[in-house]
């Protein structure tokens, strides 16, 4: 059974808007039912996602890993932020042009300086758990994985494998790989609510629109 991770990773909360707009994404629903749906027989997941809702994305790698059957997941395009940690899930391959993107948590926060400092530290936390599907994945240390999030590395294809996050060099190119678009690539990993810029740059001519119906 084929399983597409493409497009903005979000939480189910929002799927409707993403709905509504047509616009691609994957939630943890939509992955807990396909899996369901293939009842243990083998999965093929295909990723080419530039990220999004940590909570989102930790769910879905957990889900991957659960699973009791044969998975196999294919980076047929980019594998970032958060869709970097569902690609460790299970076995991977890559497409030769593929890339594999990590980085640190962002947010956005207000209030006084106590807050900020909360703020601070919850994201330093969400970014061991994110390095810990890393570890878990490679022979790195949590050291090792903070560093290249701080870094805010991306590898080709063979620097994925080279550093043990995908397992393999995909010989077979699939003629519906596809790579991600602009919109993706503005996508970050998130303690909160992840929107491309296009859903939001809609949701505000539809409201101006109506601003405008109703004066």
């Amino acid at each position: 059974m084929k399983i597409n991770v493409k497009g903005t990773v979000i939480s189910d909360a929002y799927a409707w808007i993403y709905d509504y707009f047509k616009e691609p994404y994957v939630s943890p629903s939509k992955v807990h039912d396909a899996l369901e749906e293939a009842g243990g027989e083998d999965v093929d997941i295909y990723i080419n996602s530039g990220g999004g809702d940590v909570f989102a994305g930790s769910e879905i790698y957990s889900a991957i890993r659960d699973y009791k059957g044969s998975v196999k997941i294919h980076v047929v395009g980019l594998a970032a932020s958060a869709a970097s940690m569902i690609a460790c899930a299970a076995k991977s391959d890559i497409t030769p042009t593929g890339q594999f993107m990590v980085h640190n948590v962002r947010t956005f926060t207000a209030g006084d300086y106590r807050e900020m400092d909360h703020t601070s530290e919850m994201l330093r936390q969400a970014n061991r758990a994110i390095a810990a599907a890393y570890t878990s994945k490679t022979k790195m240390t949590e050291a090792d994985a903070l560093e290249l999030m701080d870094a805010e590395t991306w590898l080709t294809a063979s620097d994925a494998v080279g550093w043990g996050l995908i397992d393999e060099i995909s010989e077979n190119q699939n003629a519906n790989n596809q790579t991600g678009d602009e919109d993706d690539l503005r996508m970050a990993a998130a303690a909160g609510r992840m929107i491309p810029a296009s859903v939001i740059d809609k949701m505000l001519a539809k409201q101006q629109e109506l601003i405008e119906y109703f004066s």
